[in-house]
């Protein structure tokens, strides 16, 4: 058992390519570092049952699926109930990643909306937290938000958040929840910090988004979810606290967030 704080590695992708063959060792290095939990993303429906079968082969990795935006247009159209009958899988934890991306997509706008839509109805329904992607869509996505939760609260996070201000302030107000990637300890991300330092501590979660956005000393590397630890010790001094006091409050702010995953895991 590592001596190091416990962290969680709240969004990776441990399905990618990078890391065929090598699962067990992703999870030994992680567990060494202190990331006792993963949460592995689908981001395509029809890849669920190999994401599910990450998880069900190893006890410190749970899952969510979704349609990731950029996929939205190119992949059958995601349903709420079959996104409720993934959720009754013990592992499975979160829905999406869903959202929106204009910066590559921006032409499936109208497609992107609607499936976002989908994800959080699913999410409402299951009570589970609905995983958003959001890049060059900051407008567009908080008037998503904002009416989706007039019709019925959901639970959020905004994964590897790296939009304004103002796109801050809105999922915060709504009560949901920002994930620092690599990026935000990368050393030109100042600006970016500093909307988190503004942020409630108690509403924020660290992630990898493995194996992109690798943090220093690994940027540019293969990231890994082991390497949630340099990302949370440098984001324990954005909000000026000791990792071990960051680690602490994160790991309590996943637990509320992704209730299910606070439960004891299924032997695997």
């Amino acid at each position: 058992m590592s001596t190091e704080p416990h962290i969680t590695d709240s969004h990776c992708h441990l399905d990618f390519p990078d890391f065929d063959g090598r699962l067990d060792e992703v999870v030994a290095t992680a567990r060494a570092a202190g990331v006792m939990r993963m949460v592995t993303i689908c981001t395509k429906l029809k890849n669920e049952p190999a994401v599910r079968a990450i998880a069900e082969a190893h006890a410190p990795i749970y899952y969510a699926a979704g349609t990731h935006p950029m996929s939205a247009a190119t992949e059958p159209m995601a349903t709420v109930d079959g996104l409720v009958a993934l959720a009754q899988h013990p592992k499975f934890v979160g829905i999406g990643e869903t959202g929106l991306d204009y910066h590559y997509t921006a032409e499936s706008a109208e497609v992107q909306k609607t499936s976002l839509r989908v994800h959080i109805d699913a999410a409402r329904e299951t009570g589970l937290p609905v995983i958003i992607h959001a890049r060059d869509a900051d407008e567009d996505m908080a008037a998503i938000l904002r009416d989706a939760y007039r019709q019925g609260p959901y639970t959020c996070v905004m994964h590897c958040f790296s939009s304004s201000a103002g796109l801050a302030r809105a999922a915060l107000d709504l009560g949901f929840y920002l994930s620092m990637s690599g990026i935000t300890a990368f050393p030109k991300s100042q600006a970016l910090r500093e909307i988190f330092a503004a942020a409630p501590v108690d509403r924020v979660l660290v992630e990898t988004d493995a194996p992109y956005l690798a943090p220093p000393p690994h940027r540019g590397k293969r990231n890994q979810p082991a390497f949630t630890a340099y990302t949370a010790r440098r984001a324990a001094e954005t909000f000026g606290m000791e990792y071990e006091a960051f680690a602490a409050q994160t790991e309590a702010n996943f637990d509320r967030l992704f209730s299910k995953a606070a439960q004891p895991a299924p032997a695997s």
